[in-house]
């Protein structure tokens, strides 16, 4: 049957009959073979319940579906003929397939190059006839993402071309409902067994998906996520919003009626937990009023259930891995009247002991986030602030620098944290202290340890090289750089040696520290700390790390500034011209006209700073 819209390949002539063709640019040796195959392997395992399994020439045929499909296709009509010959192929055994490794590749693969009735077709055939399919086909390791990328091609809907025929709008709305019946109808079987999908962790994403889908959002496929900790990694994936048709909505609130009588599932265990943040977020994307419900409905079971006498059962839901990051999103779009209600009634007294608990403390972070935009955040941070030296020596620096990070957008206690961090890191007395605040921070250390100091005076030695810095150091002083005060900061920085301004700036927490320190100063004060720059500006061109800074300052700094710098830099041309780092650093400078068009350089520096300044009184 796939012979009749082959164009390319002409049947060839074998001994012993006739070589089958399958998809163009795909030949099947064995595909009669590997039917009978696949029709026996059907009855095999029937009785005792065994997953069926593709049989060897299947395997195969998929496996080069799948090469092929890595290609590009020089036609449109190519492709098109081409994905209808694959599923001729699915047809039958569209579970067995999905169910392959080899198989589910291929299917994810091939539907983002299907129509939307081709996809409905398919999740049709992996659901059967009453839909009761679905579950073993989603709860399947190699199944669940072939239902994945089905779902995921709703987002296809209304998304063509506007200038079509009404004839072929219709056509197009009666191909996209088959889609929509086919979503509906898994969105169904998954409220008939919610418990299973949501415990399940392959169901799970299935599941989440369908959340998405059914709201009108979708982040990136599973698969084009980089892993925690990568470069691309981004702990907020962004999401992309799209139409859906009514039948949607009032599925989605069917669908999550459904998993709030599960809810004690959601606090016990991860996978489930994972599915219910996923509702609640696209909730407050897309439905508010649903989340705002959601919300409160999911608040109300965790602080009802029965605990020991005194106690919040919030509190031992805090402790619970699961049950936590649940919360963290419940207080990340928690309301107003909620955060308070929460901090009265559970929280208020408890958020020390709190923030010295291993997992607890991570809440505790979301907590003062939240609490940060509301008059509520001066009680937090006096509550708090009392077991600041605790919370540091527990090592949970992440509560620290959320404080910090709070003072900062609140506008208030900004004094108090900053004589709070030179009280736990022994430098607010003596005054002669002060100067060393920006290495302590930087390294979390104390004075004495820094400094090798077990004398109360313990003299400052200047010749000790900068060390020790690290990443939650270098947020902690990315924090307190946003406060309206930060004299002491920027005199610390100021009193460092060139050798130690040029170890900041190769240093990859330590550059983030003096990039903002500088190009967030007045010109009077970047002035004074390039200044304590000057000689090491070629040094800094061949950095890695230090040229990015370099090229941030230079943005920020004013044209007798880069004049300077320009100075510096020109006069080590061949160097800077022949490194890997530098020579960017001399093209974005325009460091020949420079040399050449002093003038012409003078203009355009001239105007990009007029420019700079006119941004900026915008933005102010």
């Amino acid at each position: 049957m796939l012979e009749k819209v082959e164009t390319k390949n002409k049947p060839q002539k074998k001994e012993g009959g006739t070589k089958r063709k399958g998809p163009a640019g795909v030949q099947e040796e064995g595909a009669e073979s590997r039917t009978k195959k696949g029709h026996h392997d059907e009855h095999e395992g029937g009785d005792d319940g065994a997953k069926k399994h593709l049989d060897a020439p299947s395997v195969g045929y998929f496996r080069r579906v799948g090469e092929r499909l890595a290609e590009a296709f020089e036609e449109d009509e190519e492709r098109v003929m081409f994905v209808e010959n694959v599923l001729t192929e699915v047809k039958g055994q569209a579970a067995m397939v999905a169910m392959d490794r080899t198989g589910s590749v291929t299917l994810q693969r091939l539907l983002p190059l299907a129509s939307p009735k081709q996809v409905g077709e398919v999740l049709a055939w992996l659901g059967g006839a009453s839909g009761s399919e679905f579950k073993t086909v989603s709860c399947d390791r190699c199944g669940g993402h072939v239902v994945e990328s089905a779902l995921r091609q709703m987002a296809r809907w209304c998304t063509d071309s506007p200038k079509k025929e009404s004839s072929d709008i219709t056509e197009e709305e009666d191909d996209c409902g088959i889609l929509e019946a086919q979503v509906l109808s898994l969105s169904q079987v998954v409220r008939d067994n919610t418990e299973e999908f949501i415990k399940d962790m392959h169901g799970t994403h299935v599941v989440r998906t369908l959340l998405h889908v059914l709201a009108g959002c979708l982040g990136p496929p599973r698969t084009q996520c980089p892993p925690p900790g990568s470069k691309h990694w981004s702990a907020v994936p962004q999401m992309t919003d799209f139409e859906v048709p009514t039948s949607f909505w009032y599925e989605l609130k069917s669908l999550t009626e459904s998993m709030m009588n599960n809810v004690n599932v959601s606090v016990t265990d991860a996978a489930a937990s994972a599915v219910f943040q996923t509702m609640l977020t696209v909730c407050h994307r897309k439905r508010p009023k649903l989340c705002k419900k959601i919300l409160t409905a999911v608040i109300e079971y965790l602080t009802t259930r029965s605990a020991a006498p005194g106690v919040s059962p919030l509190l031992v839901f805090l402790k619970d891995q699961a049950a936590s990051r649940l919360i963290e999103v419940l207080l990340q779009l928690a309301h107003k009247a909620l955060l308070r209600d929460l901090y009265k009634n559970h929280l208020k007294g408890q958020l020390v002991n709190l923030a010295l608990h291993p997992i607890a403390n991570f809440t505790i972070q979301r907590f003062i986030a939240a609490s940060a935009k509301y008059i509520m955040f001066s009680r937090v941070f006096d509550e708090l602030v009392q077991g600041i030296e605790a919370i540091l020596a527990a090592g949970h620096m992440g509560v620290v620098v959320q404080l910090a990070e709070g003072c900062a957008e609140n506008g208030e206690k900004q004094a108090e944290m900053m004589q709070c961090l030179l009280d736990a890191f022994h430098c607010a007395e003596p005054g002669s202290r002060h100067t060393s605040c920006l290495p302590l921070f930087m390294s979390l250390l104390t004075y004495e340890v820094y400094y090798h100091s077990d004398t109360e005076e313990g003299g400052i030695q200047t010749e000790v090289p900068l060390k020790s810095i690290c990443y939650h150091g270098s947020c902690l002083v990315q924090a307190l750089a946003k406060f309206k005060e930060r004299s002491l900061l920027l005199n610390s920085l100021r009193s460092l040696t060139p050798a130690d301004l040029l170890t900041l700036a190769a240093n990859s927490a330590g550059s983030h520290v003096l990039q903002v320190l500088i190009t967030t100063s007045s010109d009077k004060g970047r002035g004074k700390i390039l200044r304590r720059l000057e000689g090491q500006y070629v040094q800094m061109a061949c950095s890695r790390l230090g040229s990015r800074v370099l090229e941030a300052v230079w943005n920020s700094a004013s044209v007798s500034q880069r004049q300077s710098i320009a100075q510096e830099l020109v006069a080590c041309e061949p160097q800077l011209r022949s490194d890997q780092f530098a020579r960017h650093t001399w093209a974005k400078f325009a460091l020949s006209h420079f040399v050449n068009r002093r003038a012409q350089w003078q203009e355009l520096q001239t105007g990009q700073s007029k420019k700079r300044k006119m941004f900026n009184d915008i933005l102010d």
